[in-house]
């Protein structure tokens, strides 16, 4: 598919720029903010503030993309990672706290548009193939967690002012991705049926919707919860910044590898089945995180943190793209992310007030609960016929 569709492709590269972008800032962020901060409470507050900037942004996006088209939409979110590469690099060149948090927010609608990769992509193929073009696009994260932590190690020095460098290659990667965007292949552009509450209100009265939006609503916020916590629990056990840099590596590993398997089980087992045993990968890392504070827990916990991610994203869009008409996807899509932009930014500031209080085991405690929640709402589906509702198609 990677080779004979140029849609799939382009995303798939799009994809691999993002996370590149995202790996730097998971690296270093929390660290950055901990020397910008005024209270070490503060230290992950701009990585909440670029959830917050995801979640400002997502539902708008969904709806300009509804009227518009895919291309213009993605190539706008391409230019907010500009601004925000940008931004933030002056922010930590002139060591100004608020700066830094402002760049923080354009950065956070580049991540919006980038997880609408996935939803173009189904797009591009037939119904058959959904599960495998959700999961390659996704897979494009390999790349990024083969090149990015010698990138993030080598661009932190890159110029005189330490981690200036490294939000300068943010904004160089975001740039990468816009004529990618902007040579897209426009699929379909249905009409809107509109963008009321009273339209998101009967999405939700369907049961396979509101499975699919717990599913990746779940998964998100508990990988940002957990991933953000990690690179500051692994500094207060001690470990360099290279050894949390392997750790993250492991991490991108766990969240895209697994996508060119993912995806072929989604299609022949149904998302139901895949999110479920998504779920259950999350519980095997939390324990793995409760057992110890070595490095080879923080490694495989951190795997397994992104396998399970991957899975139940995976499966919770194909399960929310056979719930919905074609009019809807704007407001469909839209909700899917906009749910999971409300947890992950409520994740992103807890994991910094958690670690500050509480500790490392409080954060993976919290996977628990969070799962059994996702598997309840998973119970009424019975594979790949409960996902689809009579006469709808994706």
């Amino acid at each position: 598919m990677l080779l004979t569709n140029t849609t799939v492709l382009r995303l798939f590269i799009g994809q691999a720029l993002y996370w590149s972008c995202n790996m730097i800032g998971i690296t270093l962020t929390s660290l950055v903010g901990l020397q910008l901060a005024p209270l070490n409470i503060l230290a992950t507050l701009p990585l909440a503030l670029l959830v917050l900037g995801n979640l400002l942004s997502v539902q708008p996006l969904s709806m300009f993309m509804q009227r518009h088209g895919r291309r213009p939409g993605l190539v706008l979110g391409a230019g907010c990672g500009i601004a925000g590469g940008l931004i933030s690099a002056l922010g930590v060149w002139l060591g100004d706290f608020s700066l830094f948090c402002l760049g923080a927010l354009p950065l956070g609608a580049y991540q919006a548009s980038a997880m609408y990769y996935r939803f173009a992509a189904l797009e591009a193929v037939p119904a058959e193939q959904q599960g495998r073009a959700t999961a390659y696009v996704i897979g494009g994260g390999v790349v990024a967690a083969l090149l990015a932590p010698s990138l993030t190690l080598w661009s932190q020095n890159a110029v005189s002012t330490p981690f200036v460098g490294a939000y300068l290659a943010i904004a160089t990667l975001a740039a990468a991705a816009v004529p990618l965007m902007a040579q897209l292949r426009e699929g379909s552009v249905p009409a809107p049926n509109g963008g009321s509450f009273a339209a998101m209100r009967e999405l939700l009265g369907r049961p396979a919707i509101r499975a699919a939006i717990a599913t990746t609503a779940i998964g998100h916020g508990l990988m940002i919860l957990v991933m953000n916590a990690t690179p500051l629990a692994m500094q207060g056990c001690g470990f360099s910044l290279a050894d949390g840099s392997r750790v993250i590596q492991w991490h991108m590993l766990g969240m895209f590898l697994p996508a060119f398997v993912a995806g072929p089980m989604v299609d022949r087992f149904g998302g139901g089945r895949v999110a479920v045993l998504g779920g259950l990968i999350l519980l095997v890392s939390a324990c793995i995180a409760l057992s110890g504070l070595g490095q080879g827990h923080f490694l495989a916990s951190s795997f397994f943190l992104g396998l399970g991610w991957n899975l139940m994203l995976i499966a919770g869009t194909t399960l929310l793209s056979a719930a919905h008409r074609s009019a809807e996807r704007g407001n469909a899509q839209g909700l899917m992310e906009l749910s999971n932009g409300t947890v992950a930014a409520s994740a992103s500031f807890a994991s910094g007030a958690l670690i500050s209080s509480v500790g490392w085991g409080a954060v993976n405690v919290v996977i628990l609960p969070m799962v059994a929640v996702a598997l309840l709402m998973l119970l009424p589906l019975r594979g790949k016929a409960a996902a689809r509702e009579p006469n709808q198609t994706s």
